[in-house]
């Protein structure tokens, strides 16, 4: 009898939010803390930010590999041991602008990725497993739907605390956040200007930088660089929390755990339905190096949310809100928001009048904390900076995903929903259609320089997530659903060296950045993204074939063959 995945998909799930909460409270102020503490331009910051990027997801290649021969927890464990010692090597203060702090903060950068890999794509082959049973097969993709979102509770508070760090350590000294500052006072220190510029810039912020125009630069990068090393100690802290819920919690998912000499019950033919032929494998295979194609392209125009669309936020877009804008930097509107958005279709699906009732209740409530916030919020939120932009993408994540749940199960009693190949296609178009949002809402800047409303990219966030929600947990379930029983670990990985090259390619529109028009870099992105859809929607019949359950013709015909011997 098999066992009910629901409380092994919770354990693994917050497992994961840990850790998540600790990597996206890094790579939130990363490209800053690369620009402001060795002063590297946007080239270069972004170059080392994609190559970052791609190392964290080419290592679960490497880490899918390894489980497969060894143990997918053993590699789990592993992972969150090595990625605490890279965090905390972050975390260690160094000199700025000095080559053996950039050799420090790369051997920590191989640390992080390496852990991840033995981390991220064995954890999801782990849940994967927890719907082997045909019993649950069906629940799959929701299961993945909820793992994605309780992922992005830990994302939405990321940059928040990455933020909180940052200016726990600047007030200590006095000082404050301005985000061409650190810019300005590696150009002093190199020579590249007479300080009049970094007076100004200071004391237009209510700063005073002294007859030392030198020292007082070096202090607030160094003080700037002490406050990101705060948030990636914060990081380590999380990690111990992600370890502590996955080994406390590790009945709920023991009968998954596959060692290299023990099958574990979920390993049973019972479980994994039966031996694919040759060909069936090989169709399979395929139909996964195309979905990975695409992925490359979609991971390429999704993570500009650490590059281009930072630089965009710090450079393009006016540091302040109004009206009911305001609100959406307040980390517990949004808190209370996303909680009322599953109150109300949980109510939809709740038994029993107390469930309704209470239901009912945290609505009310969520809705008046939103609208006290509202009206105790300064008119004009000032000094808004650039990492906070992306806490929006994992909110509207956690928010839009009770609805994603609820549109797909309608469609699906309805014998209507699309396969996951198909929502991967019309992702790629929802991500072009994000981008035109920003194509539009740049036609006015020239050059790089201008205040745009911050409501240009919160509204590209919403729409990049509705492109999130229908490729990155449905490609997650198509990978653990089609990739063959022996090559799991592998194949899995294989989606993350995908993500890998997209992430890497990342760096291309930064290199257009500030050379090219800003409303021309999204003209490329949105070309990119019609291609990509295009291409999937010509391979379709080829995907959802090796989706089917039905066999194949050259299936049958292995079968046919093989009962024959048999009978000989």
């Amino acid at each position: 009898m098999s066992k009910s995945p629901s409380a092994g998909l919770c354990v693994l799930s917050l497992a994961n939010t840990g850790e998540r909460f600790g990597y996206y409270t890094m790579l939130a102020i990363f490209l800053l803390y690369l620009q402001a503490k060795f002063g590297f331009d946007s080239t270069v910051s972004g170059q080392i930010y994609a190559i970052f990027l791609a190392l964290v997801y080419f290592m679960p290649l490497v880490g899918g590999w390894v489980a497969d021969k060894w143990s997918f927890s053993k590699c789990v464990v592993t992972g969150i041991a090595v990625m605490f010692v890279g965090y905390a090597v972050m975390a260690i203060p160094t000199d700025i602008r000095s080559t053996t702090s950039l050799v420090i903060l790369c051997a920590a950068l191989v640390l992080i990725a390496t852990g991840t890999g033995l981390f991220k794509g064995n954890l999801q082959v782990m849940v994967g497993d927890l719907y082997n049973s045909p019993k649950y097969a069906g629940q799959r993709d929701s299961a993945f739907s909820i793992f994605y979102m309780l992922i992005n509770v830990g994302s939405m508070f990321a940059p928040g605390m990455a933020t909180y760090m940052c200016n726990k350590a600047m007030s200590a000294q006095g000082l404050v956040y301005q985000a061409d500052l650190p810019a300005i006072c590696n150009r002093y220190l190199d020579g590249a200007e007479n300080g009049a510029e970094l007076v100004a810039a200071a004391e237009a912020s209510g700063m005073q930088v002294g007859s030392d125009i030198s020292a007082w630069a070096s202090h607030y990068i160094e003080t700037l660089s002490t406050g990101y090393g705060y948030a990636f100690a914060v990081a380590c802290g999380s990690l111990v929390i992600s370890f502590l819920i996955y080994f406390l919690g590790r009945k709920a998912y023991s009968h998954v755990i596959t060692d290299k000499n023990t099958a574990a019950t979920g390993s049973k033919q019972a479980e994994t339905g039966p031996e694919l032929s040759p060909e069936q494998t090989r169709q399979r295979v395929v139909a996964l190096f195309l979905v990975f194609a695409v992925v490359i392209f979609f991971w390429m125009v999704f993570h500009q949310n650490g590059a281009t669309l930072t630089e965009f936020a710090k450079s393009c877009t006016a540091p302040e809100a109004t009206g009911w804008t305001r609100v959406g930097f307040n980390l517990l509107g949004l808190t209370m928001i996303a909680a009322a958005v599953w109150c109300i279709f949980g109510m939809f699906k709740a038994k029993g009048t107390l469930r309704i009732i209470c239901g009912i209740a945290f609505v009310a409530l969520a809705a008046g904390v939103a609208f006290y916030i509202y009206p105790t919020t300064p008119d004009v939120i000032s000094g808004i900076q650039p990492q906070q932009y992306q806490q929006f993408n994992p909110f509207y994540v956690v928010a839009l995903t009770p609805v994603s749940l609820a549109l797909f199960g309608w469609l699906a009693r309805k014998k209507k929903e699309p396969s996951a190949p198909r929502k991967i296609g019309y992702g790629m178009i929802m991500a072009a259609v994000a981008y035109g949002v920003m194509l539009i809402g740049s036609m006015s800047i020239v050059g790089t320089q201008a205040s745009v409303s911050p409501n240009w990219l919160i509204s590209t966030y919403l729409l990049l997530t509705f492109a999130e929600l229908l490729l990155s947990p449905m490609g997650i379930s198509f990978v653990s659903k089609v990739a063959p029983p022996k090559l799991k670990g592998s194949m899995m990985g294989g989606w993350f060296a995908a993500t890998a090259v997209g992430n890497y390619l990342v760096s291309i529109p930064m290199l257009l950045w500030g050379k090219i028009p800003t409303y021309m870099v999204w003209a490329i992105l949105i070309v990119i993204c019609l291609i990509s859809a295009l291409f999937i929607f010509a391979m379709m019949k080829k995907l959802e074939a090796a989706t089917s359950d039905k066999p194949s013709p050259e299936a049958k015909r292995d079968a046919l063959e093989t009962v024959e011997d048999d009978a000989i």
